[in-house]
């Protein structure tokens, strides 16, 4: 990495920081606020379920205009959209503030992602992509392990409002970084095309890709089966760990940090193992099944806490091998419409597994909620396996 760039990634990492300081912060907050599971389920829907929906729009943006000034936007956005949200909550207290700060945020961040995934390409010459990439990879798990810590550290000494304040400062900062980066490296970015399918046309495209290709289509109910156990396990973490559990934020900051570090170790793993990433795709559901079979045994920590870390280890083993079966079965011209289209499909039912939550926290113990989850996660895998069985089942003994 040339010492200019190091700007660019040191923005990645304040960005990633503060994005998960803000994720681990506001299920918590409206929790401890309302004492409610189900309130708590309806943040974590509305705070990501527009992240995901964002992804084709963001994507065809990227196409159309520079990365660098898209990615400063989102962040000076973000920064703002923190001020008013705790603005607004000053002046009319109420956790409507909350939600509306995660879900926009959640928008925003989306492009920002994309942003620099384009500028990773886009805007660093002959360095080797393989590098880049590492280097991004790196950044962006160190503030993925330090969010939730430092989030949990701060809660303990301040107001969840000040915290709301260092978050929108991370953004800022970020901001500058990207300023400095720009003013050092000034790089030469290609002029934006403004010819490409967009819209509704890319969407056709893309929806053309999914029903010609039994494999993608596969790996998509696969991965909604995933994102759905995902999705409940986040949104009832904060009331089972605080709540059923008694433990304090700092516990629960620390088995978030825990579980972005086993991640780091699956993917150590994944890089190095000679498995073809199919069968390291099918290992990834299974154990992630079997995480949540024993996350739902709430009242025994110990137990709960080994399943959450085997659910949020392998996801990104299993992310990895849907990601490269997409880049096996889509055209390359098409990649990026139809890959938008994908994510979102992949994580709508992560928000829903925080809707579900939400609908049944009345009449149904959050264990039972994570358990009924888990067994529809082990029988969608099953029905896929038998129902794709002449597509997958051939692809896999052949490797």
């Amino acid at each position: 990495m040339r010492f200019p760039n190091r700007h660019f990634f040191v923005s990645l990492l304040l960005s990633r920081l503060a994005d998960q300081m803000l994720l681990f912060l506001v299920p918590l907050v409206i929790y401890q606020l309302t004492d409610s599971v189900a309130w708590s389920g309806l943040a974590f829907f509305f705070e990501t379920l527009p992240r995901f929906l964002a992804f084709p729009v963001c994507g065809q943006l990227c196409d159309r205009h520079r990365n660098d000034r898209l990615l400063r936007l989102s962040q000076r956005w973000r920064m703002a959209t923190c001020g008013v949200a705790i603005l607004g909550y000053l002046a009319l207290p109420h956790v409507a503030w909350l939600i509306g700060l995660s879900a926009l945020v959640g928008v925003l961040s989306t492009q920002g992602v994309m942003a620099r995934e384009m500028l990773l390409v886009q805007a660093f010459g002959s360095a080797r992509y393989e590098r880049l990439v590492s280097h991004a990879q790196l950044f962006d798990q160190v503030g993925t392990v330090l969010g939730p810590l430092v989030a949990a550290t701060l809660l303990a000494q301040i107001e969840w409002e000040a915290v709301v304040v260092f978050i929108a400062l991370g953004f800022a900062l970020s901001d500058v970084a990207v300023w400095c980066w720009q003013r050092r490296v000034r790089p030469d970015l290609p002029v934006p095309q403004s010819t490409s399918a967009n819209g509704y046309r890319a969407l056709l495209i893309a929806g053309r890709h999914l029903r010609t290709s039994p494999a993608l289509l596969a790996s998509i109910g696969l991965a909604m089966a995933v994102n759905l156990l995902l999705g409940t396990l986040l949104a009832t973490a904060p009331a089972v760990v605080t709540g059923v559990q008694k433990h304090g934020e700092i516990y629960y900051g620390v088995l978030q940090a825990g579980g972005a570090l086993a991640t780091v170790l699956v993917l150590l793993f994944t890089a190095r193992s000679v498995i073809p990433a199919d069968r390291l795709g099918l290992l990834a559901y299974a154990v992630m099944a079997l995480g949540g079979l024993m996350a739902s045994v709430t009242a025994f920590s110990s137990l709960y806490a080994l399943g959450f870390l085997l659910v949020i280890g392998f996801d990104k083993m299993f992310s990895v091998s849907i990601r490269s079966l997409r880049r096996r079965v889509i055209p390359p011209e098409d990649f990026g419409k139809t890959t938008g289209l994908v994510v979102m499909l992949n994580n709508l039912t992560q928000p829903l597994g925080g809707l579900i939550v939400s609908a049944t926290a009345g009449f149904l113990a959050t264990g039972s909620i994570l358990l009924a989850v888990a067994l529809v996660m082990v029988a969608t895998g099953v029905f896929i396996l038998w129902f794709y069985r002449d597509q997958v089942l051939p692809s896999l003994s052949r490797r």
